[in-house]
């Protein structure tokens, strides 16, 4: 398939024409495939798995944990029993947080954060060190989002538990070195808990090559639906952790004094599970598979290149974090001279182009970079050049559009 037949493959730009939709960031259109899928299921394999003993809920079982077992083959890990549903991948880090973090941290301990992380990888672990005692730190990025190795050797010491970093920034669209930063931490005898939400979906992930203890993606920003996201935690770590929920299917044997907890990954699935949506992602899996990452990967970089140079010629246009195309993948965050992030947007959208404006839930890094809010394009590979060309045009109109001269 060429390039320029990608979108044909997702329906919402048939009932959107001339939608140009460059907000990937925040999540991902649908193709009929994942659609399909989803509907058979529910159409024909729906029942609440595990526990019934009648065919059609033994179907609905093998197709939730066929599920399973293409995330886990997607992202390199040992064993199904490593891979945990949640809903998203702030419930993931939530509940490495809750589960591990409650059994393993206290007053004294020290917690280290990337200060560009998104609040659904800051959040958690706020709570988890104002409730336990134990002291919350930043890692800071130098002004074009670089992390470095000796930075963060410096940021260690002997009381840091965990160290919490994404492996793509969803501001700076920079890839951290994260097989280098779990080196680290481990001689330290640090955890490393790794937000892959803007990685996975847009390049080849393996948590056993990373050497991360615990990864977290959400399914909907890799063309699946909304509700269904993953936690991937080595197996020794997830079996020393107490389940997040309680209730149904959690559960081995219960009395009136306590209860058993089933094997991984069970444990941490409490309730009816999204199997409809696990069966999504699986099909997002197979998609992404059939496109190959090396058409997906060539793709974004092409466009986010063509977008930069332009946007890099146009007066008045500040791009945040670095100054090289190949250090965005796919993310160009940015500011206009004069004119607030939210009418930069509304310009857009009077254009049907959609971005987004705000702090994208990362205000602290904005407080750090002193910029109060920004606005953000983000790519996937269904877009195109007429996509990017009616971008930057549209852009070169903003300040015109504000009443700016120039």
């Amino acid at each position: 398939m060429s390039d320029d037949q990608y979108k044909e493959l997702f329906p919402v730009f048939r009932e959107n024409s001339g939608l140009v939709y460059l907000d990937n960031a925040a999540t991902t259109q649908k193709p009929q495939q994942v659609l399909d899928a989803v509907v058979n299921y529910y159409r024909s394999e729906n029942a609440n798995p595990f526990r019934g003993l009648y065919g059609l809920s033994v179907k609905a079982t093998e197709a939730y944990e066929l599920a399973r077992e293409k995330v886990r083959a997607f992202i390199g890990a040992k064993s199904v029993r490593e891979i945990v549903f949640t809903r998203n991948a702030t419930e993931s880090l939530n509940l490495a947080a809750y589960s591990w973090g409650r059994g393993n941290i206290s007053a004294g301990d020290e917690l280290l954060v990337a200060i560009s992380e998104h609040h659904s990888d800051l959040l958690p672990w706020q709570k988890l060190a104002r409730e336990t005692g134990a002291s919350l730190k930043y890692l800071e990025c130098d002004p074009r989002g670089r992390y470095t190795p000796e930075a963060l050797e410096a940021a260690l010491s002997p009381k840091t538990r965990l160290f919490a970093i994404a492996q793509v920034s969803n501001i700076f669209g920079r890839e951290n070195p994260i097989r280098e930063f779990a080196d680290i931490c481990h001689k330290n005898g640090t955890l490393i808990v790794c937000d892959g939400a803007q990685s996975v979906p847009h390049m080849p992930v393996d948590v056993s090559d990373l050497g991360v203890d615990m990864l977290a993606f959400s399914g909907h920003k890799l063309y699946a639906p909304m509700g269904i996201g993953v936690l991937y935690g080595r197996e020794e770590l997830l079996e020393s952790m107490p389940p997040f929920l309680y209730g149904g299917e959690m559960i081995e044997y219960v009395t009136r004094e306590g209860a058993t907890y089933a094997e991984l990954p069970h444990k941490f699935e409490a309730g009816t599970v999204n199997v409809g949506g696990a069966v999504g992602l699986g099909a997002a899996i197979d998609f992404v598979n059939e496109i190959g990452f090396e058409n997906l990967v060539r793709r974004e970089n092409e466009l986010t290149r063509l977008a930069f140079e332009a946007m890099s010629s146009i007066p008045h246009i500040n791009i945040i974090g670095s100054d090289r195309a190949d250090e965005h993948l796919g993310i160009i965050t940015f500011t206009v001279d004069g004119v607030h992030p939210h009418d930069i947007a509304a310009v857009f959208d009077a254009e049907n182009i959609a971005i987004r404006a705000g702090h994208h839930c990362a205000q602290p890094l904005h407080q750090y970079l002193g910029v109060q809010s920004t606005a953000r394009m983000s790519l996937a590979f269904y877009n195109d050049e007429r996509d990017v060309e009616h971008f930057v045009e549209t852009l070169k109109t903003v300040r015109r559009r504000m009443g700016y001269d120039g």
